[in-house]
């Protein structure tokens, strides 16, 4: 109804697994890590639990196109079962006729010999066969127990069935109960899927929006956004049907932008009462918290105030007077130290104003007079915190940073403590034998996983390039070095800007260039097989040449682990994270409070 309105051109927020809208999260990509993992080790469970809404159906979704070739999978969506009916299903997922000798039903023995039989089969032209089980939290333990059984069915060397169970938080509960000891000792990988934070909350609408073909500015500002994260707690089933609603009622109304009202309006609609009122409370209970901060911050000034100068705390007329008196200079750099303390509680009526102000009045009366006992210890002095990184506002200094190319690779140079650099940077750093990585569709996620600074490219409407080196993330802001000065800038305002293009260096492995060649007993061959051993916390290996297979594997191992895209090929994001892991000297990205 309201798409064409907002220069969309399909409903954005359809609660339906929508595979053109998947958003994968930096948690998403962990939880589709411990699946892979999972298959890949061959054999046991594999559990993935999550809140309702919060993109189990999403990551399971991605795993199934990621499955690994020659990979059988059964999907079984309903486990409301009983034991006989789960391996009917079963079966009948992977096309496996049963029979029954002489009259009578099928029994539980007939299924599970002919599913013997069948998984044999393939393990011996080397398929592999994956159980998937969804809402399994609705499984009862008799079924459960059955499929516990159904993974003794193994050879000599392989367990010849894997068994994914997902399932909302009650799963992990059923599975920490005394009588299923047996079977959570046969899980292999387990991850709880989180909700989204407020960041990924605000990436989540603008992709869906994107996707849905929105090319002008978008229907919620930041602050709206912030609202509904609070709202939704950052559950993308609820997120979709907040903004969806939100949408609606900013059309009903003629407006093209979502306020705050329209918002509320919409949670209130969407959300049960008892979900509506908490999270109102929780708002209030947040700016009361505020208050109160700022109210005991200033009845403790005036309680110092008091305990340094008692006389003046009692004539109130006199240290107004006083304050109002030009006084010599230690009195006016005593003021100016206590200026951040006056500041600080500035919020309160008259009153209490003219309290806080007291201090700084104070100083200045005590170092004008004569010397005496009553004036106040140093200690008292506000020490000042040390600055914090200005913010740099993007959409107005983004024409500073175009063409600034040269600057942010060389202040990145000058973090690797490495010569100016002249030329194209990636050559220039290879001549020095640093290695340089360019990447285009990189995720904060990723640079995070990495730990290390970096070229950032950013671009605006008219796709101009303009360029930044990150030094510093957290959770709300980066921290970018900008003509030699650190300064940050919100991830949601960086966001409308940077579209994936980092670049960064790394201390390449001895003779790396036969790492291209398939060199198998080069130098890089021995050095990678000797820190994949360290990483698995095995002894390195002695031999001088090493097998295809065997190093491909721990390769793959590894880049699962680490939650790598897993193609069992040693590359620069690879070898990055393996140098973070076994403590390479690189510089990293700074701590940010």
């Amino acid at each position: 109804m309201y798409a064409r309105y907002f220069g969309l051109n399909k409903p954005p927020f359809s609660i339906a697994p929508d595979p053109r809208y998947l958003f994968m999260s930096e948690r998403h990509r962990e939880a589709l890590a411990h699946l892979l993992y999972g298959v890949r080790a061959g054999g046991g469970f594999v559990v993935l639990t999550g809140e309702i809404g919060a993109g189990k159906t999403t990551v399971c979704r991605s795993f199934l196109e990621q499955i690994p070739e020659r990979c059988d999978v059964a999907y079984i969506f309903n486990p409301k079962l009983t034991v006989e009916e789960l391996l009917a299903s079963v079966c009948a997922e992977f096309g496996i006729p049963c029979r029954h000798e002489g009259p009578g039903v099928l029994t539980v023995k007939d299924y599970v010999d002919a599913l013997n039989q069948y998984l044999l089969r393939t393990h011996a032209i080397a398929r592999n066969n994956v159980l998937i089980i969804d809402e399994a939290q609705s499984l009862s333990p008799d079924v459960l127990e059955q499929l516990r059984l159904l993974t003794n069915l193994e050879t000599n060397e392989h367990k010849l069935l894997q068994i994914v169970l997902i399932g909302q938080p009650e799963l992990r509960a059923m599975l920490a109960r005394p009588g299923m000891e047996q079977l959570a000792q046969r899980v292999i990988a387990r991850y709880h899927l989180n909700a989204l934070g407020e960041v990924d909350t605000a990436r989540y609408v603008r992709h869906r929006l994107a996707v849905a073909g929105l090319t002008q500015s978008g229907p919620f500002d930041d602050k709206v956004l912030r609202r509904i994260y609070r709202y939704s707690r950052g559950v993308p089933r609820r997120i979709n049907l907040l903004c969806d609603r939100a949408l609606l009622g900013a059309y009903a109304k003629g407006k093209t932008r979502v306020d705050d009202r329209t918002v509320d309006e919409a949670a209130q609609e969407v959300l049960d009462p008892p979900e509506f009122a908490a999270a109102r409370r929780s708002r209030y209970e947040r700016v009361a918290l505020v208050g109160l901060g700022l109210a005991v911050g200033a009845a403790l000034v005036g309680a110092l105030t008091f305990r340094a100068d008692p006389v003046a705390g009692r004539k109130e007329p006199s240290v107004a007077t006083t304050a109002a008196v030009p006084t010599s200079e230690p009195a006016s750099a005593s003021s100016s130290t206590s200026e951040p303390a006056s500041t600080s509680s500035s919020s309160p009526p008259s009153p209490p104003v003219a309290a806080t102000a007291t201090p700084a009045a104070q100083t200045g009366a005590s170092g004008s007079a004569s010397g005496s006992a009553d004036a106040p210890p140093p200690a008292l002095a506000s020490v000042p915190s040390p600055p914090a990184a200005p913010v740099f506002d993007l959409p107005t200094g983004f024409a500073s940073l175009v063409g600034a190319e040269n600057e942010s690779w060389n202040e990145l140079a000058g973090i690797w403590n490495m010569a100016p650099l002249a030329g194209e940077p990636c050559v220039a750093a290879q001549k020095q034998q640093i290695g340089c990585f360019r990447g285009s569709k990189v995720t904060l996620a990723l640079i995070r996983l990495l730990d290390r600074p970096g070229v950032l490219t950013l671009r605006d409407a008219d796709n101009r390039a303009a360029y930044a080196m990150l030094s510093g993330l957290n959770e709300k802001v980066a921290t970018l070095r900008i003509g030699g000065m650190a300064q940050t800038v919100s991830l949601l305002s960086l966001a409308d800007y940077w579209r994936g293009e980092f670049a960064t260096f790394w201390r390449v492995p001895p003779g790396y260039a036969d790492a291209r060649t398939g060199n198998r007993s080069g130098p890089t061959a021995q050095w990678l097989s000797r820190q994949l051993a360290i990483a698995r916390g095995e002894p390195p290996p002695v031999r001088s040449r090493f097998d295809d297979a065997t190093l491909k594997d721990w390769i793959h191992a590894f880049q699962l682990t680490q939650g790598l895209p897993s193609d069992g090929i040693a590359g620069p994001l690879t070898l990055m994270q393996l140098n973070r892991v076994i403590g390479i000297d690189e510089p990293h990205l700074e701590a940010e409070k």
